[in-house]
């Protein structure tokens, strides 16, 4: 079972951003596992293109569409979710 976790660079983060960071990252690491695990159960051998894609639609349906808009994972890492998730079904 794949896990990823999201953390956010708090250097990049504006004062708010900051004062929230630790719930945040909590929220987004909870919608990109469920949005993992939801990808993993109906894998039916598309591409990892494909899977990033249906990763990054799943875990911004999973939040606050405020939150969603901007969420911008770094592109590199949800390509490895990806793979892991098509990894494993080889």
């Amino acid at each position: 079972m794949i896990n990823p976790r999201v953390t956010l660079d708090s250097e990049s983060l504006g004062p708010v951003e900051q004062k929230l960071q630790e719930p945040l990252e909590q929220q987004l690491t909870s919608a990109l596992q469920h949005a993992t695990h939801t990808v993993e159960d109906s894998y039916s051998g598309e591409s990892v293109q494909q899977v990033a894609q249906e990763l990054l639609v799943e875990t911004k349906d999973g939040l606050h569409p405020d939150i969603a808009a901007g969420f911008t994972p770094d592109a590199a890492q949800l390509q490895a979710v990806a793979a892991a998730i098509v990894d494993e079904h080889r």
